[in-house]
């Protein structure tokens, strides 16, 4: 009898569960879910919809967490990051990603041009394809600097992507860390640079990062970088109508929009214009876009004073040195709508506050959500409203 009436309960139970569980609508995937609740953020302020860019892994393998399909279908557009290997670059176009950041602009303009061959009713595909220049396409001259983006330009990238602090006299310096890193940067002086005296963006004016530093080290990742300013003819030429001390000065946002008006005139007038690819380059470089990352995390803000600890130059952040997210979009926007850029400029950011921030107030200005690993979702790194 026990063992009927178990039998009996347990029979039941599995009935109820699996009655619940039709009735349960499925559980949404936590990508779609925060861009669906960006759109909804975005469209209450007449913001663009917003574009999802999550690291490249996650969209590969036999289960995925990041579906391509499913977001298309529900019209987000996808830009992944940072893929160098023609292999991965094929397998995510395969997936029809809308556009690819990549370290090296130029396998990845190769690729595009041998899938698009092998792909001829699918043109209008890849001729909206997006080629995004890592920093400038680092895999061939130091990042985010002026030689950095003419190589980006050179391989007619479609988008520059690069990264933005904000000095102390509130302009949105080019750079990846929110100090000058001394792996890339040295001092213009000859003084020792180190982690242990670096310089923080937060703490430094534009005058002080262009006369101080220049940031032409190679980077042993990237073995086909090169810094030979001979190769860099526009850099070089800018630099000397801008009156910097090297073409490998710390840039800002504003110099970057100045520099390719520079670069498609140095191709369609001036010195470059008997180059046999002048007025491709010319031409691409009038229409370029920028993705411009906010370089801030969702963390408390240093106090001003002594550098706070640092393990490496990678070691990952657990406060911020830098300034305030209103600050931060302010500066950066405001670079932005002074140049006339809001057709042609992107923020994205892995910190949601400035996003919002820009919805809100720069709705003309489309946003890129970073993402990682699905397991960020969930957490408090992800404003209340967005979170998953």
């Amino acid at each position: 009898m026990l063992t009927s009436t178990r039998t009996v309960l347990s029979a039941s139970l599995l009935l109820t569960t699996a009655t619940l569980t039709a009735q349960q609508p499925p559980m949404q995937n936590p990508f779609l879910g925060l861009m669906t609740a960006a759109d909804k953020h975005a469209r209450a302020h007449n913001a663009q919809t917003p574009v999802l860019s999550p690291l490249d892994a996650t969209l590969l393998g036999s289960n995925p967490p990041v579906n391509v399909a499913e977001l298309h279908k529900a019209r987000f557009k996808v830009v992944p990051w940072t893929t160098n290997d023609p292999a991965k670059m094929r397998a995510l176009i395969d997936l029809r990603v809308d556009g690819i950041i990549s370290d090296r602009p130029d396998l990845l303009q190769q690729v595009v041009k041998e899938e698009a061959a092998a792909h001829p009713s699918e043109a209008v595909y890849f001729k909206s394809f997006d080629v995004s220049a890592h920093r400038g396409g680092r895999g061939l001259r130091p990042e985010n600097t002026l030689p950095s983006f003419e190589d980006g330009l050179d391989h007619l990238s479609t988008t520059l992507e690069t990264d933005t602090g904000v000095t102390a006299d509130h302009v949105s310096l080019i750079w990846h860390d929110q100090f000058l890193n001394p792996e890339s940067c040295r001092r213009v002086d000859g003084a020792p640079y180190t982690l242990e005296n670096r310089v923080y963006t937060r703490d430094i004016s534009l005058a002080e990062a262009q006369s101080t530093f220049i940031c032409d080290k190679l980077h042993p990742q990237f073995p086909d970088q090169k810094n030979d300013p001979a190769l860099s003819p526009v850099a070089v030429a800018f630099a000397k109508q801008e009156h910097l001390i090297s073409p490998y000065v710390p840039t800002h946002a504003e110099q970057l929009f100045r520099f390719t008006r520079f670069y498609a005139g140095y191709y369609r007038t001036g010195a470059g214009k008997s180059h046999p690819e002048a007025a491709a380059r010319a031409a691409n470089a009038e229409k370029v876009r920028f993705n411009l990352e906010t370089k801030i995390l969702p963390l408390p803000n240093d106090p001003a004073g002594p550098n706070p600890p640092l393990v490496n130059a990678h070691a990952e952040p657990t406060t911020n040195h830098t300034v305030d997210p209103q600050t931060f979009v302010n500066t950066l926007c405001g670079a932005i709508v002074r140049n006339h850029m809001e057709a042609r400029a992107e923020v994205q950011s892995f910190d949601f506050r400035t996003l919002i921030l820009v919805e809100e107030q720069f709705p003309k200005i489309p946003t890129y959500y970073l993402t990682e690993s699905p397991k960020m979702l969930s957490t408090e790194f992800v404003p209340a409203a967005l979170r998953q």
